[in-house]
């Protein structure tokens, strides 16, 4: 008998699936491959239901007569193995970064004579309400709030871009691109004051309160699913941060970075430039385990946020501060830096790990920039952030535009560089 191979990236099982099945029943023996964890959090979403739950779900479908583990979006691996004579899919990946991956399959069964089966994509009213259940689901402060640790455990390293509103909330969610044969997207937002402050016109001085930025983090998360790292500045007085902490447990947020900084915070990209007091480790240490007292799970991180290097203070400071802080109760350290040489946050990466093989390290290569993500897991960090990139690329486009307007009396020259509102409204899901 022809074997038939299909693959599945779901946790539940609506009519779509069930064509796909009987579909490929016509042409041979069905086998239904199950992407990984690691996998689908790459192609696709983070799934909802454990790795077994979901093999266990396709082996109990009618005409399946073998599941077997696909460890990588790109079928190489599982085509060696199968051979199949065919292979079955939903015709939405005809178009889009998918397109990479029947790309993919095509030239691997043209190696031996197999064929691919496009078959129309289902989709009804039923199915769609069962995957704006599955989304609702996803975004819920239980599911959402512990996404993050998950995450560190799957991914090698885990991106994360600023947001600043729900539209660029949805561009962080929705964004998946191909490139050199791979599906990649981020996998987190970050929140961040500066970007929240410049978005209301008000300087990055902690003056927009913690009530106006809650409103931030409820406009992202009513549109998206994706875990938030929370930019919490210096935290404030302790008795302010624990109050800060509970807040964010309790809405979903997965981290909170706090800096250890104390008085009226300035930009740390201004360094030495303008006057910032650096705490003392007592004090910061302090202000982490009172904050870790009043977590009701073990989901949420408090991630301590080193600002020696910025101060100049000397890595021997860093790296002390970074040891204390973990003994505090620090879930994770974020080391910062101002230069555009990576070599000092790299230094510090290795002799962290020298001495700390499992707390998480997360970075902010604004400044040192050419550094990639490959070269800063290398050196044993977890989570990067591109922290304000979206804000920055926005607002030159935007006066660009205003100008031209002014300049032309019209909005004819500034057109072709506009995207079809059309596109935009398609971003946002109608309930």
């Amino acid at each position: 008998m022809k074997k038939v191979y299909t693959c599945f990236t779901t946790d539940f099982i609506h009519e779509g699936h069930k064509n796909i099945i009987r579909e490929s029943q016509k042409y041979g023996e069905v086998i239904v491959g199950v992407l990984s964890d690691e996998a689908m959090v790459r192609y696709n979403r983070y799934p909802s239901i454990s790795f077994k739950e979901r093999m266990e779900l396709i082996k109990n479908l009618e005409g399946v007569s073998d599941v077997v583990v696909q460890k990588e979006v790109m079928y190489d691996q599982v085509i060696k193995e199968i051979h199949p004579d065919y292979v079955v899919h939903g015709d939405n990946w005809l178009e889009g970064p998918m397109r990479a991956i029947r790309d993919n399959v095509e030239k691997l069964l043209s190696e031996y004579g197999g064929k691919i089966i496009d078959v129309p994509y289902t989709y009804n009213e039923d199915v769609r309400r069962i995957e704006l259940r599955m989304k609702e689901l996803m975004a819920m402060p239980e599911y959402r709030r512990k996404r993050l640790k998950q995450l560190i455990n799957l991914r090698p390293i885990v991106k994360a871009i600023e947001v600043h509103s729900g539209l660029t909330g949805l561009i962080a969610e929705k964004t998946v691109v191909e490139h050199d044969g791979e599906i990649d997207q981020f996998d987190a937002m970050w929140i961040s004051s500066l970007c929240d402050s410049t978005a209301k016109g008000k300087p990055d001085i902690e003056v927009v309160d913690m009530t106006s930025r809650y409103r931030t983090i409820d406009d992202v998360m009513e549109v998206t699913t994706k875990p938030i790292i929370f930019d919490g500045d210096t935290g404030g007085k302790t008795e302010h941060f624990v109050y800060t902490v509970r807040t964010l447990e309790r809405i979903g947020v997965s981290a909170v970075i706090v800096e250890d900084k104390i008085g009226l915070k300035k930009n740390s990209l201004f360094g030495t430039e303008v006057v910032q007091k650096q705490d003392t480790i007592k004090h910061f240490c302090h202000k982490i385990s009172e904050a870790k007292k009043i977590q009701l799970t073990d989901e949420f991180m408090i991630i301590a946020r080193i600002e020696s290097l910025i101060l100049e203070q000397g890595m021997e400071d860093a790296l002390n501060r970074a040891e204390a802080y973990v003994k505090a109760g620090a879930d994770g350290i974020m080391i910062h830096s101002r230069k555009k040489d990576p070599a000092e946050i790299l230094e510090f990466c290795d002799r962290f790990r020298a001495q700390d093989k499992t707390t998480p390290i997360v970075v902010v290569p604004s400044s040192y920039n050419t550094i990639t993500e490959a070269e800063l897991e290398k050196h044993g960090v977890n989570i990067v952030i591109y922290a304000n990139q979206l804000t920055r690329s926005a607002f030159p486009a935007m006066e660009q535009t205003a100008k031209d307007i002014l300049k032309y009396h019209r909005a004819k020259e500034v057109d072709d560089r506009l995207l079809p509102i059309k596109d935009i409204i398609t971003l946002i899901n109608e309930l």
